[in-house]
């Protein structure tokens, strides 16, 4: 099907392009989201005599989001969840939960501005990127963690496999000391149990000579 672009739509083409496409993509995407009509006749010269005007939306509109990506572009928001040892978490974290996060921070952003391959399944700092208008787009970066220290400590550089071999690392440490402790103890123990021999003075020699 062809269609003319009321707007620059990524991959496709730019405001004003009659580009072929298949009819299931326009007729269930371009068309009902207003990205595009068919490119008939009369759509045509319906567009061209709208044209100045929707460029000047466009500008308006391109304007705006470039302001908000100013202030949300290299955001990083936490999110806080269940997780296995291993970094698996219990759910997954998905493009609804950066835009509730991030609309919870201030900013405007709806689940179908973020762009996500695939959802979140692991703990750490995973890049997203919202699209904001056709030609702008910014960077938020969600912190998915099990506690708002562990966020902390992602955030200083350290991966889920790092944290966890410190845990280990802490755990073996303690648990060394312990059996020093015990150790230290029982030596303590069989100190105080151990019964000194008396001493028996050997007898005085009979240094007098017979008469």
């Amino acid at each position: 099907m062809q269609v003319v672009l009321l707007e620059r739509v990524a991959k496709l083409g730019q405001m004003g392009d009659v580009v072929n496409v298949k009819n299931g993509f326009a007729r269930n995407f371009l068309m009902p989201q207003g990205k595009a009509l068919r490119a008939t006749k009369a759509n045509l010269a319906s567009f061209e005599s709208q044209r100045v005007q929707l460029e000047a939306n466009n500008l308006e509109t391109k304007g705006e989001a470039e302001a908000l990506a100013a202030k949300l572009d290299g955001q990083v928001f936490v999110v806080i969840r269940s997780a296995s040892d291993a970094g698996s978490l219990y759910g997954s974290v998905t493009g609804r939960d950066a835009a509730e996060m991030a609309t919870a921070e201030g900013f405007t952003v709806d689940k179908k501005q973020v762009v996500l391959a695939a959802p979140v399944k692991e703990l750490g700092l995973h890049d997203m990127q919202v699209v904001l208008h056709p030609e702008v787009s910014a960077t938020i970066t969600i912190n998915v963690a099990r506690s708002e220290e562990e966020a902390e400590l992602q955030a200083s550089g350290k991966s889920i496999q790092e944290l966890q071999a410190e845990a280990e690392a802490e755990a073996e440490f303690d648990i060394a000391e312990l059996f020093d402790d015990i150790g230290a103890a029982a030596l303590d123990d069989d100190g105080d149990d151990a019964v000194e021999e008396p001493v028996v003075d050997a007898p005085a020699e009979d240094t007098e000579q017979p008469e």
